[in-house]
């Protein structure tokens, strides 16, 4: 069993920045490729960017690239989110993904272990 819990989301400026992070409980963290998730009000949940378990792979949606980053520190459990040049339409609640393997999906259906989600808004 994985429980994660994210901080860091808030109210920000378009343009402005923002760092989640997500820790996770249990000594597995490192068996588990990571991501963020994000829903819009009234849309679905949607991928946004990923890790894998090792560290060495990521993959992002072509909205988000050049913008987001994503990392994560085994010995801390925790995998991060940083978003620069935020834009309204990144408004959404993010969640943390974690999925047993090497890489993680795209699919939200894949996915082992979800957050309970941070809010981010972006005013313009």
């Amino acid at each position: 069993q994985v429980q994660l819990v994210e901080s860091g989301g808030g109210l920000v400026q378009a343009g402005g920045s923002l760092r989640l992070s997500c820790e996770a409980s249990g000594r597995t963290f490192g068996w588990y490729a990571m991501g963020w998730f994000r829903q819009a009000a009234g849309k679905e949940r949607e991928f946004v960017i990923g890790m894998s378990r090792s560290g060495e792979n990521t993959d992002a949606v072509d909205s988000v690239k050049g913008r987001f980053t994503i990392s994560r520190d085994n010995a801390k459990n925790t995998v991060y989110l940083q978003m620069n040049s935020l834009k309204p339409e990144d408004t959404a609640v993010y969640y943390c993904a974690a999925q047993y393997g090497v890489v993680i999906t795209t699919s939200p259906k894949n996915i082992d272990y979800w957050g309970k989600g941070t809010l981010v808004t972006v005013s313009s």
